[in-house]
């Protein structure tokens, strides 16, 4: 049972909810949680008050909203208010503090794989889905290959399939052209990262930019042309088992956000969920 009590946890708000849906987090996710939650603005001095609504409630509801694809104004009764969840949403989007706490997930699950934290090699693709209607015109596009009239997002991932860093635009983005923007960010936050696989639609002079601008060597992974039907490809299948995970999240099946840094949010929204679940599994035993 999760009380709902101030960040501070000295003010009690009335109300207890019991864990009662899958997205809820179990206690033994809370404990890992917990420690790698961002610290608020006002107790850094930063201003602010405290929060009314413990974090626990705020990621649980938020959790069930990006699983669920519900609207925000359908919340159910029993989490906090929508209009404080989705602030809670918006606050942390603004202020870059879901990527933040993403990051340090990531680097618990890598460090639980007997990985180093930070990676040395990834994977970049792009992902067309549809936009809903309250998409503007200056954020959607038609993807001429896929036949989608929306958006799209270009990501980059481990070689475990963990997100490294995801933007989203016009589905009428050129790959590369997204490419230059998403590598550059990406080589500026993870120092280690020396190799990145791609298809075929990365070739041309991005391989260049990329060794000489980035230091990263930009390797294509191409389909034969003797191959038939389905094939696994190395590597681009780790990319792929991705977006598959966005797929199982129902908000993600279409883009239902406004803005396109509402629809990155979701994206690392969708993989907290993957990862504290990870985390809160016992590791092997070894005989």
């Amino acid at each position: 049972m999760t009380a709902w009590l101030t960040s501070s946890g000295t003010r009690p708000i009335t109300g207890v909810r019991e864990r009662r849906y899958p997205t809820d987090m179990s206690d033994v996710e809370w404990v890992v949680v917990r420690p790698l939650l961002p610290v608020p603005g006002w107790l850094r001095g930063q201003g602010g008050q405290p929060e009314a609504y413990c974090h626990r409630a705020m990621l649980d509801a938020v959790r069930y909203l990006v699983d669920n694809g519900i609207k925000w104004r359908a919340m159910p009764a029993d989490f906090p208010p929508w209009d404080r969840v989705y602030a809670f949403f918006r606050r942390w989007r603004d202020q870059d503090l879901i990527r933040e706490f993403h990051d340090r997930l990531r680097g618990r699950v890598r460090e639980k794989a007997g990985r180093d934290p930070q990676p040395s090699a990834g994977v970049i693709d792009s992902q067309s889905v549809k936009a809903d209607a309250v998409v503007g015109a200056d954020s959607r596009g038609f993807d001429g290959g896929k036949l989608i009239n929306g958006r799209k997002r270009h990501v980059v991932v481990d070689t475990l399939g963990l997100l490294l860093a995801v933007m989203v635009t016009a589905a009428d983005t050129g790959d590369r052209t997204a490419a230059q923007v998403l590598m550059a960010q990406v080589a500026d936050a993870h120092h280690l990262l020396e190799l990145i696989w791609a298809d075929g639609g990365y070739t041309g002079g991005l391989i260049e930019y990329c060794f000489t601008a980035l230091a990263l060597v930009l390797m294509i992974v191409k389909r034969s042309d003797d191959m038939r039907g389905f094939v696994v490809l190395p590597k681009r299948w780790i990319v792929e088992r991705f977006f598959a995970h966005l797929m199982r999240t129902r908000r993600l099946v279409r883009d239902f956000e406004r803005s396109t840094s509402s629809a990155e949010a979701m994206v690392y929204w969708s993989m907290t969920l993957l990862m504290t679940r990870r985390l809160a599994q016992p590791r092997p035993s070894r005989a």
